[in-house]
Parts: C-alpha cells; sequence; structure tokens
C-alpha cells in the first residue's frame, strides 16, 4: 500500500503538489483560481508560476481538478496543482484521489498542506491517495505483472505540526485497509471464492488483531441449529454454505451492534436462471458481508469502544437437482416461514436466518444489515446510491450524517404499512418475493420482519448498485468499491446507542 509519511521541512522534493482553490467573487477576465497558503515554505519564484500558469490550463480550483507540469530545469522538476474547492473533508479526499492518478508515475511527491488544514483535511487526503491507488491483484499473478504497472510509491504531506495530524492518519489508514480488504474480497472470482474460502480469509484476518474472535458454522451444524435459509440456497452447490459470526468485544463497551451482510459468493439464479449478462459480475453479490467483515476487522484496529458482531451468511447459488424451487417452503431459524415464490431472491433468505439468530441469540441494541440485495435499487437511485430503511428517525439521521461524512451516498425510504399485506403466502408465514413491484420496498419490509423486536432499532441498506464502478472515479477504482465500509466505520466511532 501506498506511504504516506507526515513531514514538516522535506529535502530534496522531486514533484511538488500545491493545492488550490477557486476564486472567491472571480469575474469574467480574471484569474478564477489561486494557490492556497501552505504551511510548507515555497519560493516566490515558484508561486508566481504557478499563478501564471493556472489561467493558462483553465484551472478552476474544484475539488479533484488537476495539472501536471514538467520543469526539466528546475527545483521541483514536477509541479502537481491540485483542486480543493472549499477545502473541506471531501474536498481533500478528491484531491488525494486525483494525486493518486495524476501522480502514478512519480516515486514520490511533496504535498504542501494548507497552512489551516485540519486533521479532518489529513484524513480526507489520505484516505483519497489510499483508496484510488488500490488495484486489484490475483493471489497467483506473477510479481513481474505488478511490477510492470506505474505505481505512485509515496506521498509526504508537509505541515507545520506532524503530532496533530498523527490521530488522522492512522484512521484514515485503517479505514483504507478495510475497504481494501472488501474490495479484495468481493473482486476475487467465484472459482477462488466459495463459502469456505471467504471464511478462511476472515478467519486469517481476524488472526492480526487482538480481541477478534471468528466462529465459523459448517453445513452439519447448518442443519442441526435450524439455519433453513441458508441451508436452501447453498444446497444447489457443491461448495456448501457457512454462517461466519466475527466478533470485536472491548472490556469498556457499552453498546452491542450486530452488522448482517448478504454473503452470496456466486448467484446464478438457481432454478429462476438468469440471463448471462446478469450473471457476469454476481461474483459482488456477497459484497455486503465484505462490507460488514472488513468494518468489524476495522473497529479492532481502531479499538472503538462499541461491541460488534458480524453475521456473515454465506452461501453459492447454483443450478442442480438440489437446489431449492420456486414454490419451496423454507423454514429459518426461529421457525418462520417463507414460500420461496423466485430463487433468484436467495439473499433475504440467509438474511432472515441471521437476523433471526441475532435478535434470539446475541440480543443485540441495535441491528443492521447491507445486501446487494435487488435490481430495483439501481432502477430507483441510480448507480451509486444505496436505498436506506428503517422505522427510526434517529437512528436513519445518524447513518446518513456518517453516511455523507464517509463521502458513500444514500437515500431513505419508505416502509409503507399498506404493502405489508403482499407478503400474505397460504402456504407460509410470508412470500420471500411479493409481485407487486417495489422491490427494493418489499424486500425491505420483508426483512423487518425477521428483525422481531428490534424492528424499532434496526436498519437495512440495498447497496446493489454502489457496491461496484464501471470505471475509475474520484476515490473508487473500477470493480469494487467496498461501498459501507467507510460509512459503518464512522457511524460506530459515533458510540451509538439503542436511543
Amino acid at each position: 500500500m501506498l506511504a504516506i509519511r507526515l513531514v514538516v521541512d522535506p529535502t530534496g522534493i522531486d514533484a511538488l503538489a500545491l493545492p488550490v482553490r477557486p476564486v472567491e467573487g472571480a469575474v469574467v477576465g480574471e484569474p478564477s483560481a489561486e494557490v492556497v497558503s501552505t504551511a510548507l515554505a515555497v519560493s516566490a519564484d515558484l508561486l508566481s508560476e504557478a499563478a501564471a500558469l493556472l489561467p493558462e490550463v483553465d484551472h478552476t480550483g474544484a475539488s479533484g481538478v488537476s495539472h501536471r507540469s514538467i520543469r526539466p530545469l528546475g527545483s521541483p522538476s514536477r509541479l502537481l496543482l491540485i483542486g480543493v474547492g472549499a477545502g473541506e473533508e471531501a474536498d481533500w479526499r478528491a484531491a488525494g484521489a486525483a494525486i493518486a492518478r495524476t501522480g502514478v508515475r512519480e516515486s514520490s511527491i511533496t504535498l504542501a498542506m494548507s497552512a489551516d488544514a485540519s486533521p479532518a483535511a489529513v484524513r480526507g487526503v489520505a484516505e483519497g491517495l489510499w483508496l484510488a491507488s488500490y488495484r486489484f491483484r490475483m493471489p497467483d499473478q506473477p510479481a513481474a505483472a505488478e511490477d510492470d504497472a506505474p505505481t505512485l510509491g509515496e506521498v509526504l504531506l508537509a505541515v507545520a505540526d506532524p503530532e496533530r495530524y498523527e490521530a488522522a492518519l492512522a484512521t484514515a489508514q485503517a479505514t483504507a485497509e478495510a475497504t481494501r480488504f472488501a474490495r479484495d474480497l468481493t473482486n476475487m472470482p467465484s472459482s477462488v471464492k466459495s463459502p469456505q474460502w471467504f471464511a478462511e480469509q476472515v478467519a486469517a484476518a481476524a488472526a492480526g488483531h487482538d480481541g477478534l474472535t471468528v466462529r465459523v458454522r459448517e453445513p452439519e451444524q447448518l442443519a442441526a441449529e435450524g439455519f433453513g435459509g441458508i441451508l436452501a440456497v447453498g444446497g444447489g452447490s457443491a461448495r456448501g454454505p457457512r454462517l461466519v459470526e466475527l466478533t470485536w468485544q472491548p472490556a469498556d463497551a457499552q453498546t452491542h451492534v450486530v452488522l448482517v451482510g448478504k454473503g452470496i459468493t456466486f448467484d446464478t439464479g438457481g432454478i429462476s436462471i438468469k440471463p448471462r449478462d446478469a450473471m457476469k459480475l454476481m461474483r459482488k453479490d456477497m459484497g455486503g458481508a465484505a462490507a460488514v467483515i472488513a468494518a468489524t476487522i476495522g473497529a479492532a484496529a481502531l479499538r472503538l469502544p462499541v461491541r460488534v458482531t458480524a453475521l456473515a451468511p454465506l452461501a453459492e447459488n447454483m443450478l442442480s437437482g438440489s437446489a431449492f424451487r420456486p414454490g419451496d417452503v423454507v423454514r429459518h431459524y426461529g421457525g418462520l416461514t417463507s414460500e420461496t415464490t423466485n430463487s433468484d431472491a436467495e439473499g433475504r433468505l440467509v438474511l432472515a436466518d441471521a437476523m433471526a439468530y441475532a435478535v434470539e441469540q446475541l440480543a443485540p441494541d441495535l441491528l443492521i444489515d447491507l445486501a446487494t440485495l435487488t435490481g430495483a435499487n439501481a432502477v430507483a437511485l441510480g448507480k451509486r446510491t444505496g436505498a436506506l430503511y428503517s422505522d427510526s428517525d434517529e437512528l436513519a439521521d445518524a447513518m446518513l450524517a456518517s453516511i455523507r461524512e464517509a463521502g458513500e451516498s444514500a437515500w431513505r425510504m419508505p416502509l409503507p404499512t399498506d404493502y405489508v399485506e403482499y407478503l400474505g403466502s397460504e402456504l407460509a408465514d410470508f412470500y420471500s418475493t411479493p409481485t407487486q413491484g417495489a422491490g427494493s420496498v418489499l424486500a425491505a419490509l420483508y426483512l423487518r420482519e425477521f428483525a422481531g423486536k428490534l424492528r424499532d432499532r434496526w436498519l437495512h441498506i440495498d447497496m446493489s448498485a454502489p457496491s461496484w464502478a464501471e470505471a475509475d472515479s474520484a476515490e473508487l477504482t473500477k470493480g469494487a468499491t467496498g461501498w459501507g465500509v467507510r460509512t459503518l466505520l464512522r457511524w460506530l466511532a459515533t458510540s451509538p446507542t439503542a436511543g
């Protein structure tokens, strides 16, 4: 991972990045951007050169706008002008991402932070740098393939008082590492990524942190304990399902939060088989499980004072003679039953088991689930925004605030009571997939039934669309985004209470 260090007076600078902001009240015909006053002493000649260059390259100073200038006879020999907009954390995050891409061929870049930079600015720029410089590598990929790709090796953040920013940088690193772990899990091809493989990765990652414990239930244990939804979805695959339970339990915790994430390691749709184009990216259908596992590991790395249990119900939804059928009745953990009207709506079946188990056996204060659940999420909100559901205004508002601070996006959706009747089945307690439309809303209403006595302290995020990026954009790289990890860590850091 890219090295980032805080320094006061760097020497031998070959590549210097200067922050640029819009000129307040600029008028037509006058410069619209200016170099920000920095903690690093920059020569008057270089500042004059930068000021003259800004209008020539139409630099606006908007966050993430960048320009790289070559100075063959100068020192430094490369100058990067990086827009930081209004100087908020999100602006610096975009600036960090721009540096990671504009300076990809540099071995080292010194970024002169603004003289009045807050710790949040350092956190933002560091997260942007680490996340935008992420590249997925297969475990068996030859080293030469990685060596041939240009990569930025080091960024020095020039500040007046490094100690002031150390905690912010450490938080950014733990957050970025957790997000990158979630991206690695989600990007991994499903030929490798069986439920067993996923469980092994969690155990290996947890071993590096004090205070984390892992329990993995295999098919026999799932059957003995009554996890009928997980077993039904995983029954068509030769690679059996698992339930991973990862716990962070600090001694000073006052609140217990359970995070549940959908973990379908590949989704063919089962007997309700998907068309080819809809199946190609179904390795991402465990993005929710990756997010909650990574966030829990991040909570341990940050020593957050809240007890967190992550539940990852893992299954491969395959088509075979032992696959569950549309019309089957599944008995979930705790006894509630579902008539499975569509085997391509399998994620809610495994989530239902895990949520019912959490309520009955773990008795948390708050229950949160994340899932790449429905295509309706993208239809309603587009490719970058998740759908958030909760009966608790307090919980929803707190999570939405964390989503905004993290630089992610979600929109609160309704849970209309008059739609609950659509869940009714003549054969079971519920239809798993009602046919009246409003796919994301009805999926949320179905899941709420398994929150039981915690329904007023439950929150669901359908994050199918923003879990994957079709192209590099700001701190996102093409492929898995690790959506939700940054949000959950922000939210957990507030020491959430049951209200």
